[in-house]
């Protein structure tokens, strides 16, 4: 559609229900975000004065992790989200076979779609991200082009919603419309995305954040076919078992963590390799109880709990999702705490080792629960260690839980949270 038309249209209640399904209660609001979106891209890139520049706009949601914590990365089962925060994409197709991407807030990134090559130099950098997912649609066959994209994002870095696995799940939307005829699935994108972030951007990671953040809504994921992940959406609302999602900043950074989340599947595959395997869902929990002892002896104790905690977190997923789906409130919740603990006993992801001053996890975990009592639940989100901590918490006592964690830790710490339906999508209106 030319930028003219997006203009004229972006009030309309056309567009309002085009994008209700993506921000629920909240889809007014975000119509300002989009008109914002097209005054950024001008302001970046300018624009034809008739206004006749073709634009597209596409969207990707952040992810809440569930169930399932440092699971997906040893071909376990995950329990997640995609929520109704974002990154929204205005993008126009160029000849030249250049990407350029301007993230609102930082710098512009730039690529030649030409050289798709793995840069040492890139590493740990957005432009990384960029090269490597457009390396992964080469890899299928899709001759890229380049394009002119602005984007802008209530993802915040470091908020636990996987802003890098939205941001992958955007670019590949972006190629994936603008060059690749639509052709790649929800779960091809999130391979890309994964492919890019291992390769690319150089940081281990499993699939869980990008097929989330892709595919949409609530679902499970089972990884034990990793090429062919099983994934099911459930027909499942946090409201109708009378609870709140909601996402509490720790105010920690991950800066300078890759190495402890590295560490985890690093100790688990020392482990692995004591029984000629790569993962541990490979191996029968039994049989690794049964050599407990000779392991013990070869990995020490912490790869011992942290294997564990794999089994026990895998088994309790497709728990988690049967409660959710026939409303057994008092069983989720249940099990989200179990999940909780072991993360914080067996996993020890909660603070970083020789932290003695700066505990911000354990002290947002703690606060949580104090707050909740008896109601609702609470555990570690994500990668652990820093970012944020997930809280299950009954709808009659969300007020008052907001306003004290917010009293407690700052203005805004606290996020109340909706599910999203849909994943990474170009948004089309009829343009009659």
């Amino acid at each position: 559609m030319r930028m003219c038309d997006w203009k004229n249209k972006i009030n309309s209640e056309a567009f309002l229900e085009k994008i209700r399904p993506l921000y629920a209660d909240s889809a007014e609001e975000n119509v300002r975000r989009y008109e914002h979106l097209l005054a950024l891209y001008e302001e970046t890139f300018g624009s034809l004065s008739d206004g006749s520049e073709q634009i597209f706009l596409f969207s990707a949601p952040g992810r809440t992790e569930i169930g399932g914590n440092h699971t997906d990365h040893q071909k376990g089962r995950v329990l997640a989200a995609s929520v109704n925060m974002d990154m929204i994409a205005a993008v126009s197709r160029t000849d030249d076979h250049v990407i350029r991407v301007k993230s609102e807030g930082f710098d512009l990134c730039e690529i030649d779609a030409k050289d798709l090559s793995v840069l040492e130099e890139e590493k740990n950098t957005t432009t990384s991200l960029i090269r490597g997912v457009a390396a992964g649609f080469a890899r299928l066959g899709c001759e890229v082009g380049g394009f002119r994209a602005v984007i802008t994002s209530t993802v915040l870095p470091g908020s636990g919603l996987s802003s890098s696995a939205a941001f992958e799940v955007l670019i590949g939307n972006i190629i994936n419309g603008l060059y690749y005829e639509g052709k790649a699935d929800p779960v091809r994108i999130a391979r890309i995305g994964q492919y890019a972030e291992n390769v690319y951007f150089g940081k281990p990671s499993g699939l869980m954040d990008q097929m989330a953040s892709s595919v949409g809504n609530i679902l499970t994921i089972d990884f034990a076919d990793e090429e062919n992940p099983v994934v099911k959406k459930l027909d499942a609302d946090f409201a109708a078992n009378n609870l709140a999602l909601c996402i509490i900043d720790s105010g920690a950074s991950h800066a300078d963590l890759t190495h402890e989340y590295a560490a985890i599947p690093e100790e688990l595959k020392e482990i692995c390799a004591l029984f000629g395997k790569k993962v541990l869902r490979e191996i029968p929990e039994e049989q690794f109880m049964e050599d407990l002892p000779r392991i013990r002896k070869k990995t020490g104790d912490r790869a011992l709990l942290r294997a564990m905690h794999f089994y026990a977190d895998n088994a309790r997923v497709p728990e988690q999702a049967r409660a959710l789906e026939n409303n057994e409130t008092d069983t989720f919740l249940k099990l989200i705490r179990e999940s909780g603990i072991s993360s914080w006993v067996c996993l020890q992801n909660i603070t970083p080792p020789g932290a003695k001053e700066h505990q911000e996890m354990a002290l947002l975990l703690a606060l949580a629960d104090k707050i909740l009592g008896n109601r609702g639940a609470c555990r570690v989100h994500g990668g652990g260690f820093a970012g944020t901590c997930q809280a299950f918490v009954p709808l009659d006592i969300l007020d008052a839980f907001t306003t004290e964690m917010d009293r407690l830790l700052g203005e805004g710490s606290c996020h109340v949270l909706s599910v999203r339906p849909v994943g990474g999508t170009q948004i089309v209106l009829d343009q009659a």
